[in-house]
């Protein structure tokens, strides 16, 4: 039997939201270093904040991980934050803003509307990390 394009099942969608809880996980790690060798309380707080908002996306990801494979997901850590922190805020913003791109893919991917507006919903989180990460470079440089 046929079934048009919408009908098909997307096989690497579920490998993509591993993909998602592993970098999710990543991310958390290094927002745990960057906060701590910030150099002052109102960006170590931001960072952990971005940092709370990371381990709420790895938990999102998780359970939809979850609902596609019957399985929970095991997080590894893929990508090494940088020890130097203006390099560590580079690397955050160009990851959070490869990240809003990805999403938005696995957004239009998703089976489901409520996964979809979940995942989009994450999306537009990662976008606000990005500026966030961006006017930290920016105050950092114009110190330099």
């Amino acid at each position: 039997m046929y079934y048009p394009a919408y009908y098909r099942v997307d096989t690497g969608f579920a490998a993509d939201i591993g993909k998602a809880v592993n970098g999710e996980y990543s991310a958390i790690a290094c927002y745990e270093q960057l906060a701590k060798m910030a150099p002052n309380e109102e960006e170590r707080k931001r960072i952990s904040e971005i940092r709370s908002d990371e381990m709420r996306h790895l938990r999102v990801f998780s359970q939809i991980y979850a609902s596609l494979t019957g399985r929970l997901p095991v997080p590894q850590i893929t990508e090494s934050c940088p020890t130097d922190y203006k390099a560590g805020l580079r690397f955050a913003f160009n990851d959070e803003q490869n990240t809003v791109d990805f999403y938005l893919d696995l957004a239009d991917r998703a089976p489901e509307a409520s996964m979809k507006e979940s995942i989009r919903r994450i999306a537009a989180d990662e976008q606000n990390h990005a500026v966030w990460f961006l006017s930290f470079m920016s105050l950092h440089n114009a110190r330099s």
